[in-house]
């Protein structure tokens, strides 16, 4: 049997294929998934899932006349194989390859880029009604999953659906999980439609008799379904009450009722909603025993789905593994996670604390006020959020705990890059967006034992604080048995030097070592400290050094615009000291997915890109010693 695969060069090669070679290429899509991401790593499970629902909606509408908005968009590999990018997906999130989300500028296919939960449904909305202002034809397909469906942009965009458009179509692709197993009363009421015994019998004659029709009737079924099924659900499904006409659940596997259903309700003058039942990871045994694990990882085995120990424990494990201790000891810690258990590595935690453990979905607004909540009854909350996603929470950050000094603690998981994810997850703006915040106090570990002292003393601390820390390893510093609080604003001098001052904050640390000993092998006099804090800064500290030195250098994993050399700027500024300063950071553009140690070669963050910046400046440092700072 010949490879259909090969031959898929547009959607159009998708439309001219029968039912079963539509089969037989959902099974090539998923060996070529399979072998693919086993070399470069990727979100297997979820595109696993939507094998199907792709393909259909290739086969029913016409892209890019019609519009896909993925929510999320990590499942839209089939949807890029499809759209003359197959001979590219080898280079799936590799460097200068295919990202791994709808990015708009890759192709005319992807019509909105996403990468962040809730945003499909209030942007097809804004899609949906710039159509009907222009009196356009074209169709809007909003295509999220269930776990969408906690997040609250996704009901603020329902609220509106019905009263601002006639024509849109929302498919709710339900597989239960979003990383983790859902959580919360909407996963429980789609889970009571998916196995109400009615809608289970409904939807079998409905198949029935699509199959036996050829789809002919298939709107006289789901209608038949539809009105059958009112009233079974207590007082009626919610989406009704939005305005929106629901449909289904109907096996988001079988190709034929897909096809036909979508031709119906592409007819439909109707805002609508169908609600697909998928199983993420289909086809790959691996994948549904390990829904976590194969929701997005590196690379793997294609036989077994076993991948690589890596030998060291992660910031994330070391973060909950510190978390147990301190809950341990202090009945007052609780955690909260945002659907990230996995990620965040609070998974670890459950285990020990079960009763102090809270996952509230893909909600992180919620997750920043219900800490507040909670810290306003003297519990001690540490949110475990990636810095990417606390973004999102901006304002209950501000307004609900800093404005209140209440003692929230924000881990931020993935602060600097996320290499492979690319710009939609890379923690690049957390120290801008919370500096200039009152109260808050804000912390960076060079390593995985200071890690656990700022968690000890991120717990001890009357007010907000927030510690950033990256994915990953790393670099294998040993962690105490128990951490120790550490002074707060006081920065930690590694090195003592008297004609240049070195300043690393967390990850680059490490860089800003090798930076001053190359500096030390020149001939020149480096101190080097670890700063510990982007906020309070160690004013005293930098002063002192800032009196005695021809140059500070700052290293940081973020954008300089705004971070922590501009902390140190501004504070030279106001104290009129004019001693020039070197700032090593990312600059003012998003930076793509690729491999870290080369992005940041590209970008300047390297101890050669750091030399050349500073040659000016060494070669006018008058050559003597000053006194070294006790």
């Amino acid at each position: 049997m010949s490879n259909i695969l090969d031959t898929i060069h547009s959607p159009r090669d998708v439309k001219s294929l029968t039912l079963p070679q539509l089969e037989q290429l959902a099974q090539e899509i998923r060996e070529r998934m399979i072998a693919v991401l086993a070399k470069t790593g990727g979100h297997l499970g979820p595109n696993l899932g939507v094998v199907e629902l792709s393909l259909a909606l290739h086969v029913v509408f016409d892209t890019p006349k019609d519009h896909f908005v993925f929510d999320v968009s990590h499942q839209a590999y089939i949807h890029k194989l499809l759209t003359g990018r197959r001979e590219r997906f080898e280079t799936m999130r590799q460097p200068q390859g295919l990202n791994g989300f709808m990015l708009r500028t890759e192709s005319e296919h992807d019509v909105y880029g996403a990468g962040h939960a809730g945003t499909a449904l209030s942007a097809a909305l804004g899609m949906a009604v710039a159509r009907d202002l222009s009196g356009g034809k074209e169709h809007v397909i909003a295509l999220a999953g269930d776990a969408a469906f906690t997040n609250g942009i996704s009901y603020e965009a329902l609220n509106n659906v019905a009263g601002q458009t006639k024509r849109l179509i929302i498919v709710l692709n339900d597989n239960e999980w979003s990383i983790d197993r859902n959580v919360g009363a909407i996963s429980s009421y789609l889970h009571r439609i998916v196995t109400n015994e009615r809608y289970a019998y409904l939807h079998d004659r409905a198949t029935r008799l699509i199959e036996r029709l050829g789809g002919k009737t298939v709107g006289h079924v789901v209608r038949r379904a539809e009105e059958a099924a009112k009233g079974l659900l207590l007082p009626s499904l919610i989406f009704e009450e939005f305005g929106l006409t629901y449909y289904g659940p109907i096996d988001g596997h079988d190709l034929g009722l897909l096809i036909e259903t979508f031709r119906f309700l592409k007819r439909q003058n109707r805002p609508v909603i169908l609600h697909a039942l998928t199983q993420k990871g289909r086809g790959f045994q691996p994948a549904l025993d390990k829904q976590k694990k194969f929701h997005g990882l590196g690379p793997y085995d294609p036989e077994t789905g076993e991948t690589k120990p890596t030998g060291q424990k992660t910031y994330s494990e070391v973060f909950a593994e510190t978390m147990v201790k301190l809950a341990d000891k202090n009945e007052k810690v609780v955690a909260i996670t945002a659907a990230m258990p996995n990620g965040t590595a609070l998974d670890l935690f459950r285990p020990h604390h079960p009763k102090r453990y809270f996952d509230v979905g893909i909600a992180e607004e919620h997750a920043v006020i219900f800490a507040a909540g909670m810290a306003t009854k003297g519990l001690r909350p540490f949110c475990a959020i990636y810095s990417t996603f606390l973004q999102r929470a901006y304002d209950p950050i501000i307004h609900d705990v800093c404005l209140q000094n209440l003692p929230v603690v924000f881990c931020m998981d993935r602060a600097g890059l996320s290499g492979d994810d690319g710009p939609t997850h890379h923690g690049l703006f957390d120290i801008s967006y919370l500096r200039g915040v009152p109260n808050i106090v804000a912390m960076a570990p060079k390593d995985e034992d200071e890690l656990a002292d700022m968690l000890r003393t991120a717990m001890e601390h009357d007010g907000p604080s927030a510690i950033r820390y990256p994915r990953g390893a790393g670099p294998g510093a040993k962690v105490k048995e128990q951490p120790v609080a550490l002074p707060i604003g006081k920065a930690e001098v590694l090195r003592d030097g008297s004609e240049i001052a070195v300043w690393g904050l967390g990850a680059l640390v490490p860089m800003a070592t090798a930076f001053a000993a190359q500096l030390e092998r020149e001939g020149f006099s480096a101190a080097l400290i670890n700063a510990r804090f982007a906020k309070p800064l160690d004013t005293e500290l930098l002063e002192a050094y800032a009196r005695r030195v021809g140059l500070i250098v700052t290293f940081e994993d973020h954008v300089m615009m705004g971070g922590f050399g501009s902390a140190v700027l501004e504070f030279l500024n106001n104290k009129n000291l004019h001693v020039p300063v070197v700032r090593i950071g990312w600059p003012d553009t998003f930076i793509e997915h690729g491999k870290v140690d080369q992005l940041r070669a590209k970008y300047g963050l390297s101890v050669e890109a750091a030399l050349e910046k500073s040659r000016p400046f060494l070669k006018a440092l008058p050559r003597k010693r000053f006194a070294v700072i006790g």
